[in-house]
């Protein structure tokens, strides 16, 4: 719920299509059913959540950086469950908490009353500008409180107190809750190495952040391509993203990539339906400095072990961006790694330049990168280099940059990536191998296209 929240903030969707996302992924993941109306499954729902947020707050507490995250995100998501109940809800709410606000009197309100006025945002509808104030109900608060509706100028400002309509009173709210929480997510912070030793909890707290929770690609020859052989490979880079492109074009420079390269190449071509015999034909070609033997002792194996053919006999599936970013970090002669992450920007910047990406969209992306937001960065490299005109084939301009930019979900995973470019383009592979099955050159064929 949190990771679909910040992308739709990050994306700078209207407020309609964030509450849509948000409703759509509750529903699934964590139903947020209002308080009014007392159903009887609403216990179960707050106990869920609840629980949940108790166990993100311990596994976001342990650096500055997860606490900033975790923070910014439940602001949102308290934000968006605070303006989404009724004002009866809302009102019993601040009653419990107790705030203490200072209510503005009459006397002091028609003092101020011109300065209210030129300082409020208020609806036309049925009163003027005076009549509306008459009938608001304002707080008086330090200005510390409400820097959001300062940086607005929707507030009156006197002698360090701003003065709130109850109107904007969720300014309030969230400042106060922004506070406690940080709070305790230092209080919590402090207390979890007293949990260091718990080994039922612990695993799980220290891997939350890098869960993937999507596709796992782990179907071999029934990705989207259907089974893809050795020498389709490469007809189908075209549809892989920059992390993947980037480990091929190195694997043919090279004829060679290291272990963490081959772990994340291989799976991934694994994914999109690459077989374990057409995946030993690949690689042997690739390595074509390996001798037989070399190539047979040093490299079969591992293939196989991908596959789940050796060893534990795991199906192991690609790995996901998240794991691509948090995990395995490369060193020096290491190709793998997610480029908006690991690459320099001044190599990220140039690598976008060769995708005829415009100068004003790189600056784009590279502020998303340098806030941290990868998997935006990289969507947002999607939308660019591949936006679609129906459901399918490449809508492009003149200049053989697209025509349009349509927004599309967050890329979370690079099969996920090459399934939507491999659809928007058509679905084509340009095959140009001959499969023989037992009937040798007979019904079995498959001919070039």
């Amino acid at each position: 719920v949190l990771k679909t929240l910040e992308s739709a903030l990050i994306r700078n969707k209207p407020p309609a299509e964030v509450k849509q996302l948000i409703d759509k992924v509750s529903k699934e993941y964590l139903q947020l059913d209002s308080n009014y109306g007392k159903q009887p499954q609403l216990h179960e729902q707050r106990r869920k959540d609840h629980i949940s947020h108790f166990i993100l707050r311990l596994a976001y507490c342990k650096s500055e950086e997860l606490r900033a995250w975790f923070l910014r995100q439940e602001c949102a998501l308290f934000r968006y469950r605070f303006e989404s109940e009724n004002s009866q809800d809302k009102q019993g709410f601040l009653a419990a908490l107790n705030l203490n606000w200072n209510i503005v009197t009459p006397a002091d309100k028609k003092e101020m009353q011109d300065d209210l006025e030129r300082s409020s945002h208020w609806s036309a509808g049925q009163m003027n500008a005076s009549q509306y104030i008459e009938s608001e109900t304002f707080f008086e608060v330090d200005f510390e409180r409400v820097p959001d509706l300062i940086a607005r100028r929707a507030v009156y400002l006197r002698r360090g107190k701003a003065y709130v309509p109850m109107s904007e009173q969720v300014s309030l709210v969230m400042e106060e809750f922004r506070n406690r929480l940080a709070k305790a997510l230092e209080v919590t912070a402090k207390a979890l190495p007293r949990m260091d030793e718990d080994q039922r909890l612990m695993p799980v707290l220290n891997n939350i952040n890098k869960q993937y929770a999507g596709n796992e690609y782990n179907a071999e020859g029934k990705g989207i391509a259907g089974k893809v052989s050795a020498e389709d490979v490469d007809s189908l880079v075209q549809h892989f993203p920059l992390c993947m492109r980037h480990l091929h074009a190195q694997l043919r420079e090279d004829r060679h990539l290291k272990h963490g390269g081959r772990m994340q190449y291989g799976l991934f071509l694994k994914g999109i339906g690459l077989t374990l015999e057409e995946a030993l034909v690949f690689w042997r070609k690739a390595f074509s400095k390996q001798t037989e033997d070399q190539f047979a002792k040093n490299y079969v194996y591992n293939i196989r072990h991908n596959y789940g053919q050796e060893g534990k006999r795991t199906d192991y599936t690609p790995y996901s961006c998240v794991k691509i970013i948090t995990s395995n970090q490369p060193g020096t002669g290491d190709h793998h790694g997610c480029p908006f992450r690991h690459f320099s920007p001044q190599n990220m910047e140039a690598i976008l330049y060769r995708q005829r990406v415009s100068a004003a969209n790189i600056r784009d992306i590279m502020e998303l990168v340098q806030g941290h937001h990868y998997q935006i960065a990289c969507t947002r490299f999607y939308e660019l280099t591949r936006a679609t005109a129906g459901e399918g084939g490449r809508a492009e301009g003149g200049s053989g940059q697209p025509a349009a930019t349509a927004q599309i979900d967050a890329i979370t995973h690079p099969n996920q990536f090459f399934e939507m470019s491999f659809v928007a383009a058509g679905g084509q592979v340009a095959r140009s191998w001959i499969k023989r099955e037992r009937g040798g050159a007979g019904e079995g064929m498959m001919v070039d296209r």
